[in-house]
This record gives C-alpha cells, structure tokens and sequence, in this order.
C-alpha cells in the first residue's frame, strides 16, 4: 500500500473527498464525514480507517493492527505497517469504511451523493417588513 493507490481507490468512492488537516494527514471523507487518514510523514500509525464492530473486535487481534489512537471508541484501526493487511483486503475494508460513514450520514446528503448532483442551497425565506403605525392624532 502507498500514497498513491490509497488516494486512487478512495477517491473512486462515489462522493469521495481528500483533504489536508492537522498538519499533514490526508484525510478521506464523504458527505464531510471522515472515513480514511493516513499521515504524510513518518508516524506510529500509516492508516486509520473505520471498521465495523465484528472486523474491529478481528483485526485488533492480528499483528500491526491496533485500536486507532483517540478513534478507537468509535471501532477505527490503525495499521502500524504498511503491509499489516493484504491489498485486496485492505481495498475491502475501506470500503467497508466508507459505507458505514455513508449510512449514517442524513438521507438528504446521501440522495445527493446518489445522484452525484449538489445540494442545492435552501433560500433564505424573507419575512415582511414590519410598517409602522402612525398615530392618529
């Protein structure tokens, strides 16, 4: 695994995003939810991905896999290594990531997603200007 084919099948995902942030992690989000990071220079960890419950309680069981630092509550692993998982496994798996970050975003943003078209801003819903009353005197 590198950089590269990271950015390349997580960016294939329909909806996919990168952005920088905390300094140097590349993160992978869809709808602004977060479901991949991997740092940019040399780290404890070289991906964090979310996992589901049941592949969270296996794979922190294997060698190189570890709950995800500050994310682990919420079922991340981290790879220490860069080949901790097989390819075609790792593939797999995030876009396992990536499918539960997209369930549980609101069904409005996944339609959008869907359709592959932008949300279109809601108007701003004006109120009436309030007259004044003159007074009769």
């Amino acid at each position: 695994m590198n950089v590269d084919w990271l950015r390349e099948l997580c960016l294939s995902f329909p909806g996919a995003t990168e952005q920088i942030q905390w300094g140097s992690d590349l993160l992978f989000k869809v709808g602004g939810k977060m479901f991949a990071a991997t740092p940019l220079e040399p780290a404890r960890v070289c991906l964090s991905f979310k996992a589901s419950p049941e592949n969270f309680a296996e794979l922190t069981e294997r060698s190189n896999v570890i709950p995800a630092p500050y994310l682990a509550r919420a079922q991340w692993v981290a790879l220490e290594t860069r080949d901790a998982l097989p390819q075609a496994e790792l593939a797999r798996l995030l876009r396992e990531s990536y499918d539960l970050v997209f369930a549980k975003l609101p069904k409005k943003i996944r339609e959008s997603l869907s359709a592959s078209k932008p949300l279109k801003p809601k108007p701003a819903r004006k109120k009436p200007a309030k007259r004044k009353r003159r007074s009769t005197r």
